[in-house]
């Protein structure tokens, strides 16, 4: 029985949300847990596909079956099966010979965080399955959820990057970001995760005024926040960051509705409302842990815990972080 192993790295993004879908300079972040896919193939007389993803304690949470020829469903028909479906479909599409053999095909995915952290278990999917079917990530993004794709960029990268669709076509670099001041960077979830597809499509239904305008300064700001040589200057860009977006989307701060007694910045990463924001503090980690835990916020995450950042950081990470995670409920 043949085996094939994938994988994908989660993400954050820190600059450039919303508008990194009209080709703003984004800084993005690749995560230390991501998404593993493992496939494994049988001789059988009647070619099935059996899937089954787990979650990041390894229980079972998606199972579904198809036929080859088709992908035609013959088991439950859930959203989340009609999602994989979709993306089976298109990888056909792109491939015409991706499954094709009269084999048996046993797919395991395992998530490494928890679903509703909003990291990308959709965008890892994607590029998995992508790198499976030797196609592209971005074209089956496109036809399949949509977005920008710095999600699928982080996917494969292994530190801090800029990334741009301008023209609709992708492109990013490593960035060297790893601020002297990376100690006193902190991500808190907010208990509720963003539905970013929904978010897309609200995005593209506003009718903003000079977007370009907006573009470019974001841009400027992208550039600021990665060079940024203190935690004061890079405090004055995220707080520039968030009013900026604020006032042209025409949506609170996360600050101003969860944390207006906070002493550091606070900015919301990715789609607004959900997931993780970003929060700086000056002050001793285990004070800056008692006042998210205050207001009912448990999940609070060093920088270092979560984010790539060179290639020496994750096998050794990984192992530390799990640790962590068992000792928060979820």
């Amino acid at each position: 029985m043949r085996e094939q192993t994938y994988y994908g790295h989660g993400k954050l993004l820190l600059s450039g949300e919303y508008f990194v879908l009209d080709g703003a300079n984004s800084l993005a972040l690749p995560c230390k847990l991501g998404q593993v896919m493992n496939v494994r193939h049988a001789r059988s007389d009647n070619p099935t596909l059996h899937w089954k993803s787990y979650d990041n304690n390894g229980k079972l949470w998606f199972e579904a079956k198809f036929e080859l020829w088709r992908f035609r469903l013959l088991s439950e028909e859930t959203q989340a099966a009609i999602d994989l479906q979709k993306i089976l479909r298109q990888a056909r599409h792109q491939n015409v010979h991706f499954l094709r053999e009269e084999v048996d095909t046993h797919v395991e995915t395992k998530v490494e965080f928890p679903l509703n952290w909003g990291l990308g278990s959709s965008s890892t999917l994607i590029y998995n399955i992508a790198q499976w079917a030797y196609i592209s990530p971005f074209e089956l993004l496109s036809k399949t959820f949509g977005g920008s794709g710095y999600d699928i960029a982080c996917a494969q990268s292994m530190g801090p990057i800029v990334y741009s669709n301008l023209g609709g076509t992708p492109s990013w670099q490593s960035v060297n970001f790893s601020p002297l001041f990376k100690d006193k960077i902190y991500f808190v979830h907010l208990n509720q995760k963003q539905n970013s597809r929904r978010e897309v499509e609200r995005y593209y239904s506003m009718a903003l005024e000079d977007k370009q305008s907006l573009v470019k300064q974001i841009n400027s700001l992208t550039e600021g926040m990665s060079g940024a040589l203190d935690l004061q200057e890079f405090e004055a860009y995220l707080y520039e960051h968030e009013s900026l977006l604020s006032k042209s989307l025409d949506m609170p701060r996360a600050k101003d509705i969860h944390f207006q007694d906070y002493w550091g910045a606070i900015k919301s990463l990715g789609a607004w409302g959900g997931d993780f924001v970003l929060a700086t503090s000056d002050r001793p980690e285990e004070e800056t842990k008692e006042y998210f835990a205050s207001k009912g916020f448990e999940t609070i995450l060093r920088y270092e815990e979560i984010i790539c950042t060179n290639p020496l950081d994750v096998s050794e990470t990984l192992s530390q972080l799990n640790e962590r995670l068992n000792e928060i409920e979820i």
